[in-house]
């Protein structure tokens, strides 16, 4: 059972450590949803507090306006994060979350000055480099043939036709918002980067991840791992621990 953040619809808590050092945000992936990082909270409740955005258009926020850019996505993430921006906070962003968390951390350091203390960008290629991409201009069984080839959607839903009708606008929507996205050059960011990637992912080369290093001038590292879009399913204790390892070995 999740845990709201001052009753902020955009923010899950589901576990609670008053006495963390740093908060860890999470991005789901495009028509991903916060209980996605559910395992990642479980697993690190006992050392950092851990939260998750939940975007418009899915589970409890199903009847909401799916958003349709990362702008207006950026925006309201910042905002529902700032009553939390009083102490350290860790980005980690899957696929499209990757580049909101990126965008979030743009406006945090524009408007704050400081901040994430790190940004694990996982699953996407770097914000200058573009793709061009159109599974939002899809139909509706476009779309779920794109979701079955990368296999980030629950085998279940993409059997049940009343539950597709439910959650393809939000997916629709963000696949909008990650398709039609378009880096705006300026200054690097002073946190560092942790790139993620798995070895065969059709969505992103690992040429693509190290362009990260571009964005930060603060250093960049590459972890890859064996598996395809969601390796994560196949690697959590070792993606858990790596979050641990670089956050609590930081001098906050």
């Amino acid at each position: 059972m999740s845990i709201p953040a001052d009753d902020n619809p955009w923010i899950r808590r589901f576990h609670h450590e008053p006495n963390s050092r740093v908060t860890l945000v999470c991005f789901p992936y495009a028509g991903g949803s916060a209980s996605f990082f559910y395992p990642v909270s479980d697993a690190l409740q006992a050392t950092m507090q851990v939260v998750a955005l939940q975007y418009p258009g899915r589970q409890d926020r199903r009847l909401e306006r799916p958003l349709t850019t990362i702008a207006e996505l950026a925006d309201e993430s910042f905002a529902a994060l700032r009553p939390l921006m009083d102490r350290p906070l860790a980005f980690f962003g899957h696929s499209m979350g990757a580049t909101l968390a990126f965008e979030v951390a743009v406006r945090m350091k524009r408007e704050l000055i400081d901040g994430p203390v790190t940004l694990f960008a996982s699953g996407r290629r770097a914000p200058s480099r573009h793709r061009a991409e159109t599974v939002h201009l899809l139909d509706d069984d476009g779309i779920v043939a794109e979701l079955k080839k990368v296999s980030g959607t629950d085998a279940r839903i993409l059997g049940d036709l009343e539950l597709l009708r439910m959650v393809l606008p939000a997916i629709r929507g963000d696949y909008t918002a990650a398709e039609t996205y378009r880096y705006e050059p300026g200054p690097a960011l002073d946190c560092p980067i942790i790139g993620l990637a798995g070895e065969s992912d059709p969505k992103v080369t690992v040429d693509e991840v190290e362009s990260w290093a571009d964005h930060t001038t603060a250093g960049f590292e590459l972890r890859t791992f064996s598996g395809g879009h969601f390796y994560l399913a196949q690697h959590q204790r070792a993606v858990v621990d790596l979050i641990s390892d670089q956050l609590l070995s930081l001098k906050l």
